[in-house]
């Protein structure tokens, strides 16, 4: 794997750096980087290009600008990335969203083979939360004991989108324990969180980096784990296997793209960098923060693509025995 040969090229000349050892191309880069985020300041996507971005920096010697271009679901930044200068300069953070707007053909682009994908740097895991004062529900058990005797009064805040990871991992979660949420679509995030506090809704599906202020502040608690195995900072929580369900849940990620015309000893360099920065103190402490740490949360090219390829070929699946997709 490429990520081997680049470890033995260090270990040979003696050097910490893979990025400034690994072929840096000697003009590139010499100007600033762009970064295009698909979603809006705040939200997990852009403080995870923000602490990327801190650490890329040193590593590559120039400054990188963060842009943020919201708008649907993803798709919007795509034409700014895919009609940029095939330089290496533009790169675009996105998520699984980009994956399953392929898999629906929303998405013409295979991010897979038509994006050049430099890295995964989060892969993290969803869970269900209610309030931390919820005396109705003190565990799983509870919320599905109601949910099964009163079908679809249970409310829970999710994302708008039907083929979006968080509403199939719910679609499998119903039909395997056999009860029916009411989803209340929240496609801004901080509504989703503000519905939940404030009572609007009984539950919400969310990641637990993305939430981890009103975790610390006990406003919310997780009651159920989308793994198949606890992880340790929730070891207390079920997963969707000890709560019956026997599908394989699938998972947030995101990651970095360079555009495959690029030229090649760039984006191998870029792909360099990325490791680099993600092994660096500061991004595993963000990372730590942010409970990303708990799963094996780094991909580089090759293990991005079999990701992304994986995850398609799962969704298209699904899409098909739903009915979204023929």
């Amino acid at each position: 794997m490429r990520a081997s040969v680049i470890a033995t090229a260090l270990f040979a000349v003696g050097l910490t750096g893979a990025a400034q050892a690994q072929q840096k191309p000697a003009d590139f880069p010499q100007r600033p980087l762009t970064v295009v985020v698909p979603y809006g300041a705040g939200g997990g996507s852009d403080q995870l290009a923000r602490a990327w971005v801190a650490a890329m920096e040193p590593i590559v010697g120039q400054p990188f600008q963060v842009v943020n271009k919201p708008g649907g679901g993803g798709l919007a930044a795509v034409p700014d990335f895919m009609t940029a200068p095939a330089d290496g300069y533009t790169i675009l953070q996105s998520i699984d969203d980009a994956v399953t707007n392929f898999a629906s053909g929303r998405l013409k682009s295979n991010p897979a083979t038509d994006w050049e994908p430099i890295c995964m740097t989060q892969i993290t895991f969803s869970q269900i939360y209610v309030r931390g004062d919820d005396t109705r529900f003190p565990d799983w058990k509870a919320f599905l004991d109601y949910a099964q005797a009163n079908p679809g009064k249970a409310s829970l805040a999710n994302v708008g989108n039907l083929g979006s990871m968080e509403r199939i991992n719910m679609v499998q979660l119903e039909e395997e324990l056999n009860f029916k949420s009411n989803q209340v679509a929240f496609d801004n995030p901080s509504e989703r969180y503000a519905a939940l506090i404030g009572g609007q809704v009984d539950a919400m599906f969310e990641q637990p980096g993305d939430v981890k202020a009103f975790l610390d502040a006990k406003q919310m608690r997780p009651i159920l784990t989308f793994l198949t195995e606890r992880p340790s900072a929730f070891g207390d929580v079920p997963t969707v296997r000890e709560a019956g369900a026997r599908f394989e849940p699938l998972l947030r990620f995101r990651g970095f793209w360079a555009r495959p015309d690029a030229p090649a000893d760039r984006r191998a360099y870029l792909e360099a960098a990325c490791k680099q920065a993600f092994d660096s103190p500061e991004f595993q402490k963000f990372n730590e923060a942010n409970f990303m740490t708990l799963i094996d949360s780094y991909r580089d090219t090759l293990g991005s693509r079999q990701l992304i390829e994986s995850s398609a070929n799962t969704y298209v699946a699904i899409y098909r025995k739903l009915g979204l997709v023929k």
